[in-house]
């Protein structure tokens, strides 16, 4: 059983790396100390809680993600059982094309990836744009490869461990870049997805 483990980790750890990257980071607005998100997605609600002091440039890039509604109708492209959910490619290809040179600088690993933590996709050194995950397990092997954890859901974890899975990691990433939910709904369409994302706090 042990020997087969790690390789699925592997296969699946490829698939928290964005495709492309791009240097050149930039400054997101600073958020507050501690701020909640209320998802309200196809599946049901849940509520991220953020802490700063975990990852300062993610929060500030989270922040202004959901406060620009960048995540509204973004489809959960990859859910992994016992692993992690990502989501994080906009609906329109065009505001996509905006965000995927802005670049935040990385932030030191101060949280384990511990069951239920929210954190960026990364593709290398400073290279975070807009992916995101949430563990869906215990996953510390990811701490020393430098993906740090800005906050964690604090309720509705339930609904984010049911997001549809049959598809696995089958949607291409290069296609979501490029057509959007075009592409996902005529070749996925039975993946969850956001219907809003807010500041509740």
């Amino acid at each position: 059983m042990k020997s087969r483990v790690f390789p699925v980790f592997l296969g699946s750890l490829v698939f928290l790396f964005s495709l492309v990257f791009l240097p050149g980071c930039s400054r997101a607005p600073q958020a507050p100390p501690t701020f909640r998100v209320q998802f309200t997605t196809s599946k049901g609600p849940f509520v991220v809680e953020v802490h700063r002091d975990w990852a300062p440039n993610g929060a500030d890039r989270f922040y202004e993600l959901v406060n620009n509604h960048f995540y509204d109708e973004a489809r959960f492209f990859r859910v992994v059982p016992n692993f992690v959910v990502q989501w994080g490619i906009q609906a329109d290809p065009a505001v996509q094309l905006n965000w995927r040179t802005k670049t935040i600088p990385d932030d030191p690993v101060a949280q384990t990836n511990r069951r239920g933590t929210i954190t960026f996709a990364t593709s290398g050194p400073n290279s975070r744009t807009t992916q995101l995950f949430i563990n869906l397990a215990d996953n510390p092997r990811l701490d020393a490869l430098g993906f740090a954890p800005f906050g964690q859901v604090i309720s509705g974890m339930s609904v984010v461990e049911g997001l549809y899975s049959g598809y696995g990691q089958t949607p291409d990433q290069n296609q979501i870049q490029m057509q959007g939910n075009a592409y996902l709904q005529s070749q996925f369409p039975k993946l969850d997805y956001i219907q809003t994302a807010r500041i509740s706090q």
